[in-house]
This record gives C-alpha cells, sequence and structure tokens, in this order.
C-alpha cells in the first residue's frame, strides 16, 4: 500500500524530526493493509469488546463496544460489522457516523503479548431485517468498511487476567527489554539510530557475544 495520506503533515514533521520517517515509511507499506488476514480474523471474532472513535467538526468522540465473543462478524474480506446494544439514548457514536463515516477501531488483548490490532475506515448503520437478525437483540447494525488495518506492537499492554503491569512501561531505576518487533530483521536496520535498538547498538550485541 502507499503511505501517501496515511500520514498528514503533522505526522511527517514528528517522524523526520525523530529520524523516523524510514520507519514510519515502512510500516504504513508494509505493516498495513486494507484485508484482514487470517490471524486478524481469529483475533477479532473471539473479541468480547473493542473501542471506536468518532467525531464530527471539533466534537470528537471514544467508545467501549462490548458483546459475547463472535458479535463482531467478518462478513466480507475488508468489512466487519457488529450490534448496537440498547442504551442510554446519548447516540454518540452513532449521532457522529450519521454526520461523518470515519472511525477508528482498536482491539486490545489484555495479556501484554498479542498484538493490537488498529482499523481505519468508514462506517454505516443498517436497521434492516437481514441485518438485525445476524445480531442478537440489535437495536442496529453498524458496518464498516476498512482501508487501513494494522498491527501495533503491545508493548505497553498490561496483563490484566494477571493483574501484572507491562514490563515495558518506564520505570525509575529500571531499563524495560526491548519489544520484539524492533528485532525483525526487516526492522531493526530501519530504526533511528538514537533508538536503543537500533542497528549500531546490535552490532555491539554481536561483538560483545564473540
Amino acid at each position: 500500500m502507499e503511505a501517501r495520506g496515511f500520514y498528514h503533515e503533522g505526522m511527517l514533521a514528528l517522524q523526520k524530526a525523530a529520524n523516523g520517517r524510514r520507519l514510519a515509511e515502512f510500516l504504513a507499506t508494509e505493516a498495513r493493509h486494507s484485508e484482514f488476514s487470517e490471524s486478524d480474523v481469529a483475533q477479532i471474532e473471539k473479541a468480547s469488546f473493542f473501542f471506536i472513535a468518532t467525531s464530527y467538526c471539533d466534537q470528537p468522540d471514544c467508545s467501549f463496544k462490548g458483546g459475547d465473543p463472535g458479535f463482531i462478524k467478518i462478513t466480507r474480506p475488508r468489512t466487519l460489522e457488529f450490534p448496537d446494544y440498547d442504551g442510554n439514548f446519548m447516540y454518540r457514536t452513532l449521532g457522529n457516523i450519521t454526520n461523518n463515516a470515519k472511525v477508528g477501531l482498536l482491539f486490545i488483548t489484555f495479556d501484554c503479548k498479542t498484538y493490537r490490532i488498529r482499523i481505519n475506515g468508514h462506517a454505516s448503520i443498517h436497521r434492516d431485517a437481514e441485518s438485525l437478525g445476524r445480531h442478537y437483540a440489535a437495536k442496529a447494525v453498524i458496518r464498516v468498511e476498512c482501508h487501513d488495518i494494522y498491527q501495533n506492537c503491545p508493548r505497553y499492554v498490561p496483563n490484566l487476567t494477571k493483574g501484572e503491569s507491562s514490563v515495558y512501561v518506564p520505570r525509575p531505576g529500571e531499563t524495560p527489554p526491548a519489544p520484539e518487533w524492533e528485532s525483525l530483521p526487516a526492522v531493526a536496520p530501519l530504526l533511528p539510530g538514537t533508538d536503543p535498538r537500533s542497528v549500531a547498538d546490535h552490532r555491539v550485541e554481536r561483538q560483545a557475544t564473540r
């Protein structure tokens, strides 16, 4: 995929200042995809919740959506849908979608090891009998046509199943371990020289172990 349009000028300026343009470009063109992979499908379809960001004009909003595993259905290679259950009648998510179809989804498994999945797409609201029939007790069905699907490192995600904080969180007197993705052969050469896992540091490590 092309990186053009994925980053705006503010993002590009920060990437350049941090000497991270090469890595950012790699992630935008190689890690980002527009159709679900097998691992995407497996993670999403067993999820019991996710977060959705919507906005209209200068009013952003973020909401939690939950249900039994399987409440999110992937219906096409780049399309997912989920039910809108009985709520508090604020309609912040659906109201925003009515005026601005652009949404962002975030899937997190709080086990400190599963990669997060981030999705950008266009949402639509459906209340036809066929759509409602696929989701028990749904008041409406939100369908998302996904155009940016990409995974993110789970470095700072806590392990809530064990009540443990992430070992990657910076803390006084501690040196957190490097995330696994920074050691990938395709990524390591792209890291900024200031990064502790840059190529230069990898060379030092290799020399020290000889």
